[in-house]
């Protein structure tokens, strides 16, 4: 079967063709490239796969390229990576692999193109086209990968309880191409698995993690986690998420699914937005409903405050899954915590006072809370959902009447502490921070307008009966 190369990518190509017949190399393009052109999915990243040194293969290549790139070597790996336009090409010599149990680093050595097609993870992934002038275009499939595109399945090439016992990363790799290309895993890899998911634990928890956020950045991710679960690997890399699974029923009354529940959240959301962090904030909304599940023989399961504890739980999620520890983080947890607050709205009448807190608190992720809010409207009573959002966009549109009113996302205090020091001729004191708050929930209250003037009339007013 011969490659279909497109027009403009023809001539890097056969340049690499001609570079590589001079050397006296095999070359061949293989993996995700080829796989992704099959399936009609766009690719910028290149690997070639030459029978002698990637290297030396990059480097002759360079001298003939215009404008001649900057060529990245990595000799320890035995590798060279040009960019050329728009495009990221790979080189490496054929090799094959042998891995120590303790480890996913394998021993390396020169080898053929089939001990290199031998080495990859799965069937897809196995293929290579002819880069030689004999061939030149054809596809190279010792394992049938392209029969597994057409079935849309994902399995091995080799016998998947030694691919995975050899680099349990494949593991994930397996769960995420499942979803970024809505396969179905084969049966034999599945349970094969379930039956390897211990060995996850000589992975590091960065490399599991970027499995994991490509997993949450797909178009479906809910089709990620629920393998995840299935095989028990989420048990073992996020088990906060996976003790939402389950339903505790006593006296007939039963609480929902949180952690299907969950998943819905996260695809609503995604068909909205791409923002990963938002998406990560969605999976773990909720997070925090298993610790504070309690059963009251009146109101049935309630799930009191689990907003907040969920925001403390965020910070050592992240830290354990090597998460920024930064803004990103501090984002995430502000909208755990807030989750509840725009749903609350649409439960009672709708006060400025109530519309001001919420911009105040949220500042300016309002419109990104918002967002995760809407997809947590969930529920199989059609009548209900379609009540909530009604009165969810009458909070929408509150809060654009009050911001243009009163401006207060993104607040900045129009009386600072230095103008509060300046009146009443203080120094740094609880004095001064207890009249910015006054004039702070003054403001949030109704009783005075954000304004400086209506601020400061308000500053004299409190200053002078608390420091009295």
């Amino acid at each position: 079967m011969v490659f279909n190369i497109k027009p403009h990518e023809r001539k890097i190509f056969e340049l690499i063709s001609d570079t590589a017949e001079e050397l006296g190399y095999p070359a061949y393009v293989v993996g995700g490239y080829v796989r992704d052109r099959i399936l009609g999915r766009q690719s910028k990243d290149i690997d070639i796969v030459c029978v002698g040194s990637g290297i030396a293969l990059a480097e002759s290549l360079a001298v003939r390229l215009r404008p001649i790139p900057r060529i990245a070597v990595y000799r320890r790996f035995g590798t060279a990576m040009i960019k050329h336009k728009d495009l990221e090409i790979e080189f490496v010599g054929a090799r094959k692999e042998s891995y120590n149990h303790s480890s996913r680093k394998p021993m390396v050595e020169e080898g053929s193109l089939e001990d290199d097609q031998n080495r990859r993870d799965f069937t897809i992934n196995a293929m290579a086209v002819s880069l030689n002038k004999e061939d030149f275009g054809h596809i190279l499939d010792p394992f049938n990968g392209m029969y597994d595109i057409e079935r849309k399945i994902i399995t091995t090439p080799l016998e998947p309880g030694k691919t995975f016992s050899d680099d349990p990363l494949r593991m994930m790799r397996a769960i995420r191409f499942a979803t970024q290309l809505n396969f179905t895993i084969s049966k034999d890899t599945l349970e094969s698995i379930e039956k390897s998911r211990y060995r996850i634990g000589i992975i590091s928890k960065e490399r599991i993690t970027t499995e994991l956020t490509k997993i949450l950045a797909s178009e479906k991710p809910s089709i990620g986690f629920k393998l995840l679960y299935d095989t028990q690997l989420l048990e073992l890399i996020l088990p906060e998420l996976a003790a939402l699974h389950g339903v505790d029923v006593i006296n007939g009354n039963g609480h929902k699914d949180n952690f299907y529940h969950t998943l819905q959240v996260v695809d609503n959301l995604c068909r909205n937005s791409n923002n990963i962090w938002l998406r990560w904030a969605a999976l773990l909304h909720d997070i925090a409903k298993p610790p504070t599940k309690r059963y009251d023989p009146k109101h049935g399961w309630t799930f009191h405050g689990h907003e907040v504890v969920g925001a403390r739980m965020v910070p050592k999620i992240f830290k354990k899954l090597r998460l920024p520890l930064d803004s990103k983080m501090k984002y995430v947890q502000q909208l755990v915590r807030l989750h509840l607050r725009p749903i609350s709205l649409t439960h009672e009448d709708i006060t400025d006072s109530a519309i001001r807190r919420l911009l105040f608190d949220a500042g300016e992720n309002i419109d990104d809370l918002m967002t995760l809010c809407n997809a947590d409207v969930t529920s199989k009573n059609e009548k209900k959902v379609a009540r909530i959002k009604k009165n969810f966009e009458l909070v929408k549109q509150k809060l654009v009447e009050v911001e243009e009113k009163d401006k207060i996302r993104n607040w900045q205090p129009p009386i600072t502490g230095e103008m509060i020091m300046a009146q009443f001729n203080l120094r740094p004191c609880r004095e001064v921070g207890q009249i910015k708050d006054a004039i702070r929930e003054a403001i949030l209250d109704g009783k005075i307008n954000n304004s400086h003037e209506e601020a400061h009339a308000y500053m004299i007013e409190v200053g002078e009966k608390l420091l009295q």
